[in-house]
């Protein structure tokens, strides 16, 4: 569920051309070459669709101007303005409240993008205490988004691109490691209390770090390795003392860890210029194909036997298909959203905004579950999130250091 779908996102900056004039209309196109990513947990991006709005690259001239758009790859759709005919003067479009207070506008993002990630975890939790089938359920995930995705390109918001076999081999590895921790996460979500595989998934900078250095062949510098020391040390104290402890959940939510730290990888080998939405639209109906054969294979069987069964026995037909409709829409629309607020905002304050948001998740699930943990389990969790802040702030404060040589 991972979610962050990716890293390595790109931000475009608005971009003005002074008036100037000129007899013919003007017209100017770019093409953004970007690594394929998602914002997931632990630092990395999850591949969501993009919100924004187009930006406007505006030209204008006594005799003939008009107002062009510049369709940056992380923009969605968007419709000319109007021009004035060759007589009429160059009008400049009145900033809205919006453009006025960009800060309000990141701050809804920010809170929508909490507020949808909770009510996905605890509505995925509460379907499985009465449906435990994490495989089935995961296929209901990434099908309800192929489906949103299919109607975006029905009606041409965005329009759909083209896929050749090149680009196709490219998004492959991708979306099998995107498939393979999403199928994970879900059983750890069955198995064990939501707060515990959370803190579990904290490891997973952990992971990146040590793909990054032996994989590879990174430099990680000491002080990274350091911070990542707390987290080692909170996830094994929490996990010692955790009461729901158990290791189908354990492993599985490591192996979701391997996994997505895999499809950083590949998604860091993987270049495109094809815009966002498109890509997560593609890799969602290559991961939707990867999940159903093991969901048929492992769940199938009981499913048809008494798994639908007792499900509408427990909360009727009705809530049953709902459930599992809104669940997929919440998990398709909180990566949208994460994907949206990392664009509007530097990578220093995204990675801070995603340990908050952890926190927000294991703190919510245990107030609505009732989860009872020990004192060392809220110690160990405690010492695990701070880890992982302190990492994320350290990483952070490097690629941006790291960008400003390259400027200079």
């Amino acid at each position: 569920m991972e979610s962050r779908v990716f890293s390595h996102a790109t931000t475009i900056a608005h971009v003005r051309r002074p008036l100037r004039e000129s007899h013919s209309n003007t017209s100017c196109s770019f093409i953004s070459i970007k690594p394929i990513g998602a914002v997931g947990e632990g630092g990395n991006l999850i591949w969501g669709r993009q919100l924004r709005p187009s930006l406007l690259l505006e030209a204008s001239s006594p005799m003939n101007a008009r107002k062009d758009i510049l369709r940056p790859v992380m923009a969605a759709a968007s419709s000319p303005a109007e021009g004035s005919d060759s007589s009429g003067d160059g009008k400049v479009a009145p900033i809205g409240f919006f453009e006025k207070n960009p800060a309000l506008v990141t701050g809804f993002f920010f809170f929508m993008w909490y507020f949808l990630n909770v009510i996905f975890n605890i509505l995925n939790k509460k379907i499985y205490n009465y449906f435990p089938y994490p495989y089935f359920v995961s296929v209901i995930h990434l099908f309800v988004g192929v489906v949103y995705c299919l109607v975006s390109w029905t009606v041409g918001l965005p329009k759909r691109a083209p896929i050749d076999s090149n680009l196709l081999k490219l998004l492959i590895p991708v979306a099998v490691c995107h498939a393979l921790g999403h199928v994970t996460s879900n059983v750890s979500f069955a198995a064990v209390a939501v707060s515990f595989t959370h803190t579990i998934k904290a490891l997973e900078p952990f992971f990146n770090a040590a793909a990054s250095q032996f994989v590879l062949g990174q430099s990680i510098p000491i002080t990274l390795w350091l911070s990542l020391l707390p987290v080692v040390l909170g996830v094994s104290m929490a996990s010692l003392t955790e009461l729901s402890f158990n290791w189908t959940g354990f492993i599985s939510a490591m192996i979701s860890n391997i996994s997505f730290t895999y499809r950083s990888l590949y998604s860091k080998k993987a270049m495109t210029d094809m815009d966002s939405t498109n890509i997560y639209a593609y890799i969602s109906i290559i991961a939707l194909f990867v999940c159903i054969p093991p969901a048929i294979l492992v769940e199938g069987p009981q499913l048809i036997k008494h798994g639908f069964n007792d499900a509408i026995a427990k909360v009727g037909l009705t809530k049953f298909i709902s459930d599992l409709f809104w669940v997929g829409m919440f998990y398709h629309l909180y990566n949208q959203l994460a994907t949206n607020t990392l664009e509007r905002v530097a990578p220093l304050t995204h990675a801070v905004g995603n340990v908050l948001k952890r926190v927000f998740v294991i703190g919510f699930s245990i107030l609505i579950f009732g989860n009872k943990i020990s004192t060392q389990t809220g110690i160990g969790t405690g010492i695990a999130i701070a880890g992982v802040a302190t990492y994320s702030y350290i990483k952070a404060k490097m690629e941006e250091e790291k960008r400003r040589g390259k400027a200079a």
